[in-house]
């Protein structure tokens, strides 16, 4: 059985099907097939199955051109059916893990993606999570339903692994195919398949212990960015009180050639990984009687920047005379990072919930993202569809006030502040203009006008 699929994994004949088209699970798919594997895609939105069928791309990251390339060859095909499953060899779960309203993991995708696939699972298949979520999930989760309906043992039927994702939405220096991978299997020789594969895909592979060990690698990874985001957002709302310009003070201590790594203030942190692990991990430590108090903090801190960048527009409105109840407030950039069309966990939406609570009439801007809805939740009970607007001078010198919350590139960020009457920037996109009515978080300018 393992020299079985070892061998059709060697000589690229095995079929490979990822569960969960998005994000992570695209670039994954696109990136088996023009290595030569035949790709067989399952996803429970028919339009994104429609749109790869006919050699299209949803995603920024995965150009048409490559999509239709792959199909053509019979390389790359998508489908809502889980019966296509009985016919690949790897299985790859690439579902979204969110949390719910209180803060705990959400697994309803996991575990309906492994439900569909134990009703197809059979002898020597091997199935790969790629789902980032707590340590336990594969061998307390995944396992056990895999193995209930299919009647099959891990580890002496099927092979099963964990490997994270290391997706970075927008980025071209490191992708699916050139970033090393980690990976954890239940035993040796799924650790060991799985690793063959993805070689054929990245060239460094690392294989941990379990998939325990491989859970935790990529709750690390998301944590530590988190901690020290929220130290840098702690000192930022410092400087800003003592008068020194933080974004400054970072360029100084990035001429440090070892023992520092930049990172910077904002409005808040985004994404899927960044808001969403520390909570997964802290839920998990309960179970063990542990507190990850630090952790904990470090989300605290970090879920109170959308709350400080509407102080700080309520500030600047009291330096002219005017008051956050009424006025009009466009919020420009509501994607999480730069140049990307992903909005998932934007802390945009928060500051938009927060303004919206207090009067303000928002409106925003974003060349990537078209549509956008905030509320239902504790803050604002009531939804809100936005749709973006045109940014026209017109449109700027109308407003009460813009507030920069993901600095796109094609933004020309010196016309902005020309035809705005105030600016709050959270960004430091505005860095190279010196104008009074710009107020950067994190600046010592922040206190001017006000």
């Amino acid at each position: 059985m393992y020299n079985q699929i070892s061998a059709k994994i060697k000589d690229k004949s095995a079929v490979v099907s990822v569960i969960g088209l998005g994000y992570v699970g695209l670039p994954l798919a696109v990136g088996m097939a023009k290595n030569g594997y035949t790709v067989i895609g399952l996803d429970v939105s028919l339009d994104r199955v429609n749109a790869l069928n006919e050699g299209s791309s949803y995603i920024p990251d995965i150009s048409s051109e490559d999509v239709s390339a792959l199909v053509k060859k019979n390389l790359l095909s998508a489908t809502t059916n889980y019966d296509a499953l009985n016919e690949v060899d790897v299985i790859f779960i690439c579902v979204p893990t969110p949390f719910d309203s209180m803060k705990a993991p959400d697994l309803t995708y996991v575990r309906q993606a492994s439900a569909g696939i134990a009703s197809h699972l059979h002898s020597g298949q091997l199935v790969v999570l790629q789902s980032t979520t707590y340590p336990g999930t594969t061998e307390e989760v995944v396992k056990p339903i895999l193995e209930e309906k299919s009647k099959l043992v891990a580890g002496q039927d099927f092979f099963l692994a964990f490997s994270p994702e290391r997706i970075d939405p927008g980025r071209v220096d490191f992708t699916v195919e050139n970033t090393p991978k980690v990976v954890g299997g239940i035993t040796p020789e799924s650790a060991t398949l799985t690793g063959n594969l993805l070689s054929h895909l990245t060239p460094e592979i690392h294989i941990v212990s379990s998939p325990r060990a491989a859970e935790m690698t990529k709750l690390l990874e998301n944590i530590f960015r988190s901690v020290n985001i929220a130290l840098v957002n702690e000192l930022a709302v410092l400087s800003e009180r003592m008068e020194i310009d933080i974004w400054e003070v970072i360029e100084a201590a990035k001429t440090k050639p070892f023992g520092f790594m930049p990172f910077y203030p904002s409005s808040g942190v985004g994404g899927h990984c960044i808001p969403v692990d520390p909570y997964y991990l802290s839920w998990k430590a309960r179970e063990y009687d542990f507190h990850t108090r630090f952790i904990e903090l470090a989300a605290e801190v970090n879920g109170d920047m959308p709350y400080h960048t509407v102080d700080l527009v309520g500030q600047g409105l009291n330096g002219q005379n005017k008051s956050l109840n009424k006025a009009t407030v466009l919020v420009l950039g509501v994607a999480f990072k730069p140049n990307i069309d992903d909005a998932r966990n934007s802390p945009a939406e928060r500051v938009i919930e927060l303004l919206i609570k207090k009067g303000a009439v928002v409106s925003y801007h974003d060349p990537y993202v078209p549509s956008f809805t905030v509320g239902g939740d504790v803050v604002l009970k009531d939804t809100v569809a936005l749709e973006s607007v045109q940014l026209t001078s017109e449109a700027l010198s109308k407003v009460d006030c813009v507030v920069i919350i993901t600095n796109h590139d094609s933004i020309d960020y010196g016309w902005v502040v020309k035809h705005s009457p105030l600016v709050i920037d959270t960004k430091n996109a505005t860095h190279n203009i010196n104008d009074k009515k710009i107020i950067r978080l994190g600046a010592s300018n922040t206190i001017q006008g006000i």
